[in-house]
């Protein structure tokens, strides 16, 4: 894997011009993407795996911590080449020439991303929040999002830098499960066997691949740095080392988390427990009060959202940039260079899907359209191949995108009918919406 230029141009290594104001340095962009796949899915990720293999926590989120890899890649080289804001979209619109292909893959994006925002925000004005202050979840969830465009709209230096403060206290949560741990096993309590155990008649390997497809999804999150690369300085140098630092930071962290969750308690009682990092600490015996683990998961969603919403706003702009969307969605901020009706658009899609209250399917749903996203950016490294560009961007090894192809088809396979079909009528609305873009143009001109 190497930075290099195009053979038969010139490495200039300037950064294409752009209207957005480029604020995000290295370290920033690394905090941003680290939050944004660590997020709050951590905090529960736990009980879900080990009914599927036991107290080898650490077997599958390595595992899909590899996977992740391979189309992580296909964005490093990507992201280098052509860095704009739309991501995917763009990435489709320029390999497949096809107006409808890459509107979709724009609307996948969106559709993930206003319905993961709708979701946080429900999540944070629930139980969490209770553990505070006792109030209705929706009008909550509301003033939430409106919060989160405010923050938005002020600028992407303010929005990334409040993004590092909350991704340390994400990190200090599950530091804290870590030290319990290993002042349990300090004490000579604990149970470091289980690390190796798989339920009983479960092939290991079985056990692990179906494991590491729902580990993976705590992955997923990687692919919204590639909406904000009009805002980052040198990304050609900048963007492969942040990625790729903040998925292995976070793969480590993982792995590490689950092994002392199966050293702190049976995989039984993981299973059981909605909160199971809460157990862990609890089972650890070193007197934490539960408040502590409620300000930090809050604090997780809030961060979650944020990003979220910066991904969203900023694929709404790029496409409309590019004649995706309606061309208001372009305006922007005088002063703040921030784009603004993107922003107000993407928040009130998602104001609108917590009044729903039932996101649990479409939310299963956008993680099968994301797959198809993530297919069709690995094919677009392959295409792209042939279209040569001025200053230095980033080159992955061809088997990389080809891998990251299989991966996701072995994921899709895995998705259950319910979940086929509300992606199907989640794609026929987005073809509907595509036509009547196209239809009001032509009228117009």
């Amino acid at each position: 894997m190497t930075a290099e230029a195009d053979s038969g141009t010139q490495a200039t290594g300037d950064e294409p011009a752009s209207k957005l104001k480029r604020k995000i340095t290295g370290p920033l962009l690394f905090f941003f993407i680290l939050g944004d796949v660590l997020g709050a899915g951590i905090y529960a990720l736990m009980g879900v795996l080990s009914e599927e293999v036991g107290g080898a926590l650490w077997a599958p989120l390595l595992v899909a911590l590899l996977l992740a890899l391979l189309t992580a890649g296909s964005y490093a080289e990507l992201v280098t080449k052509y860095p704009q804001a739309g991501g995917a979209a763009i990435f489709a619109a320029r390999a497949f020439k096809r107006p409808i292909v890459s509107f979709l893959v724009g609307f996948c994006m969106l559709a993930a991303g206003v319905t993961s925002a709708a979701g946080l925000a429900l999540a944070f004005s629930g139980e969490y929040l209770a553990t505070f202050i006792d109030v209705p979840a929706v009008p909550a969830a509301i003033v939430f999002l409106a919060l989160v465009a405010c923050l938005n709209a002020r600028g992407i230096s303010e929005s990334v830098k409040s993004n590092v403060a909350m991704t340390v206290i994400e990190l200090s949560g599950l530091v804290i499960v870590l030290v319990a741990v290993a002042i349990m096993l300090g004490d000579g309590n604990g149970e470091v066997s289980r690390v190796g155990d798989f339920p009983d008649g479960s092939t290991p390997a079985l056990a692990i691949l179906s494991g590491a497809i729902i580990a993976y999804y705590s992955f997923v999150g990687f692919e919204t740095s590639a909406n904000v690369a009009e805002e980052i300085r040198n990304p050609s140098r900048v963007y492969p080392l942040a990625l790729f630092g903040s998925l292995i930071t976070a793969g480590v962290i993982y792995v590490l988390v689950g092994l002392a969750s199966s050293i702190a308690l049976p995989s039984a009682e993981l299973s059981e427990s909605s909160g199971p990092l809460l157990a862990v600490v609890g089972a650890s015996g070193v007197g934490i009060p539960d408040w502590v683990f409620s300000a930090i998961a809050l604090v997780a969603v809030a961060n979650g959202a944020l990003l979220t919403m910066i991904m969203a706003s900023r694929l709404a702009f790029g496409m409309a940039e590019n004649k995706l969307l309606p061309s208001a969605l372009g305006k922007v901020l005088p002063n703040r260079g921030t784009p603004w009706a993107a922003i107000a658009a993407t928040t009130v899609v998602a104001m609108l899907l917590t009044i729903t209250g039932d996101l649990s399917t479409l939310a299963e749903t956008v993680v099968l359209l994301l797959l198809f996203v993530f297919i069709s950016t690995n094919v677009a490294v392959l295409v792209l191949r042939r279209d040569r560009v001025e200053h230095k961007h980033f080159r992955i090894p061809t088997v990389i995108p080809v891998l990251g192809v299989a991966s996701c088809v072995l994921l899709l396979t895995q998705q259950s009918a319910k979940v086929w079909m509300f992606g199907g009528i989640l794609l026929a609305i987005g073809v509907v919406l595509h036509f009547a873009a196209t239809w009001v143009r032509r009228r117009a001109s």
